[in-house]
């Protein structure tokens, strides 16, 4: 119980601790010409073959069968995303740095986003997010009111996404885009700029 006491720093990681580890649509933003409804169908068509959790989430909102016989000239760019003809129109969905290969202009929107140009023209963007677990919040202010010193999170995920879920919850400190490597030294920082008696 002693040793307890003297817990002053808590350190969380974010992915499946703090937040639920599931990914999940949660906002849909088509450029005028286009619904919500057709921007997700392109980028379902085109994330048909990917297996990543944030494909997976498209195609769970779009919610449709994807007839496999409408793609064709499937071309995944790696770090990138996706270069796929859906009925006889050339889709490309992905990341900014995708955009910015074929010279489209996107928006520099934070957080994980999926961008989708149809024709190598900018079409709109969708926005995924890792939901944070219900009692998360109550769990950090619990600490706070244990006196704990300093609340920090660790994440391998984007700055913007790592700050956002720190402010929701209330959390002193955050350092993203951390390799796991990077997250054993921010730990070790840590023991070494506590005092002597605090754990």
């Amino acid at each position: 119980m002693e040793a307890l006491n003297n817990v002053k720093y808590v350190v969380f990681d974010k992915t499946g601790t703090l937040t639920k580890g599931a990914f999940k649509v949660t906002s849909i933003n088509p450029a005028a010409e286009l619904s919500e409804d057709e921007l997700l169908e392109y980028a379902a068509f085109a994330e048909l073959h990917s297996t990543h959790p944030i494909a997976e989430s498209i195609k769970v909102a779009y919610g449709k069968e994807i007839k496999e016989d409408q793609l064709d000239g499937y071309n995944e760019i790696s770090g990138h995303g996706i270069q796929v003809n859906v009925q006889g129109k050339e889709v490309l969905a992905g990341n900014i740095k995708l955009m910015n290969k074929y010279g489209i202009e996107a928006p520099n929107e934070s957080g994980t986003v999926i961008h989708v140009a149809i024709e190598k023209k900018y079409a709109g963007f969708i926005i995924i997010s890792d939901e944070i677990k219900d009692d998360s919040a109550k769990a950090v202010r619990s600490l706070k009111e244990l006196g704990i010193k300093k609340i920090v999170m660790l994440t391998g995920d984007a700055k913007a996404v790592g700050d956002s879920v720190g402010k929701q919850l209330g959390i002193d400190e955050v350092h993203a885009e951390l390799l796991p490597q990077h997250k054993v030294e921010e730990i070790e920082k840590l023991m070494q700029s506590k005092s002597p008696k605090e754990k």
